[in-house]
């Protein structure tokens, strides 16, 4: 799953994260049918929460009668996503239409775009930082009943987006086939000719822009000043050992990318498929992100939407995202009440040194440079 993500620091135990961004004023709610296709003639395509639905009784069967949702750029094995949609699916009677598995951010904007007016397409969006900042003015304000849970660092006070979940950029590798990986310089040595995988294209993929700044970091960079980190990756492609191919589970356990740049959350996955399969976060080059989720104000399912929403920040939701490894939103407020699952929190990654969280100007910095530079440095 590609996607652009950077985020800001603040005291979360489980991940410090923050953005700052304009928001744009909630509309009042109205009342119309509930068959539009763009959603813009149903009540549920204002309600700002549940309470503005008449109760979550009422969501649920307005959701219902919608029947469906449609999701973009959510592959199953990424942050147990399939898990969740079979979760939601089970509980609550609708089809999750899934569209796109291994779409970017951009390519969820540009589809939700494309399709603006029918009924394929997107209802929500999860979004990397770059992307979803860029794009409020396409989401429809909501806040989920857990709303106080989440710190006000993690959302648009109007209720435009919210972070979900996060971690931390890592190289994950198949000890079977490389050397152990112990540093990013290891990366450059002959034993790993052929076999260093990047996920995605750092102009479009969250994963890889945050891989291009964690490497940065490591040679000297900053997170903001990524020429540094571009420079390896094409000392790594002049060497031989950068490969062109987009990881997937697939391509790990076939063997056909024995190292891996990627989320933790996502390499800490293969390892219970591969047995040898190692994950390493660079202790000199912490980098952390969450991504957002929103509601997309043409949705043509706004019920369902929110009621995906309500889903993904409840108990159930955030404990799924942490037994894909992912780092939930509510990590702090679901351990002090006492609803968090702690074999998933045991699970998690070990992770050492000081996290290091872009901010958001920090990131169009990178996002400049890479625009001009990565392709003819690496691409």
């Amino acid at each position: 799953m590609n996607r652009v993500l950077t985020r800001r620091a603040t005291g979360l135990a489980a991940l410090s994260i923050v953005a700052v961004v304009a928001v744009a004023a909630c509309s009042p709610p109205e009342k119309s049918s509930s068959s539009s296709p763009s959603g813009g003639g149903n009540s549920a395509a204002s309600a700002t929460s549940v309470a503005s639905m008449g109760g979550m009784d009422k969501l649920v069967a307005a959701a219902k009668k919608e029947g469906t949702l449609n999701v973009i750029a959510l592959p199953p094995d990424w942050a147990n996503y399939g898990a969740i949609i079979s979760a939601f699916e089970a509980k609550y009677g609708l089809k999750v239409a899934s569209a796109q598995p291994d779409a970017s951010s951009a390519d969820e904007i540009a589809a939700a775009k494309r399709l603006q007016g029918q009924g394929s397409a997107p209802d929500v969006f999860d979004l990397g930082s770059a992307v979803a900042l860029a794009n409020t003015s396409m989401y429809a304000p909501y806040m989920v009943s857990t709303w106080d849970d989440i710190g006000a660092d993690f959302k648009d006070p109007k209720g435009l987006w919210v972070n979900d979940y996060g971690g931390y950029m890592s190289v994950g590798y198949n000890s079977a086939k490389v050397p152990a990986v112990t540093s990013v310089d290891d990366l450059l040595k002959p034993a790993y000719k052929g076999k260093v995988a990047l996920n995605g294209d750092p102009t479009k993929a969250g994963a890889a822009f945050a891989g291009v700044q964690m490497v940065s970091v490591s040679q000297g960079g900053t997170v903001a000043d990524v020429s540094k980190g571009v420079d390896f990756f094409s000392k790594l492609k002049q060497a031989g050992n950068f490969i062109p191919v987009d990881p997937t589970p697939a391509t790990i356990e076939s063997g056909q990318t024995p190292v891996v740049i990627d989320w933790d959350y996502l390499n800490a996955s293969e390892s219970a498929k591969v047995s040898t399969w190692k994950v390493f976060v660079p202790n000199d080059a912490v980098v952390a992100g969450y991504y957002f989720q929103a509601i997309s104000k043409d949705a043509p399912h706004p019920a369902a939407a929110r009621l995906w929403q309500e889903f993904l920040f409840s108990d159930e939701g955030q404990n799924l995202w942490l037994k894909g490894g992912a780092r939930p939103v509510r990590f702090d407020a679901m351990k002090k009440a006492g609803t968090l699952n702690e074999a998933g929190a045991k699970a998690l990654p070990t992770v050492n040194g000081t996290p290091i969280v872009p901010t958001q100007k920090q990131s169009a910095q990178a996002t400049t440079y890479l625009t001009k530079n990565w392709a003819n440095a690496v691409g």
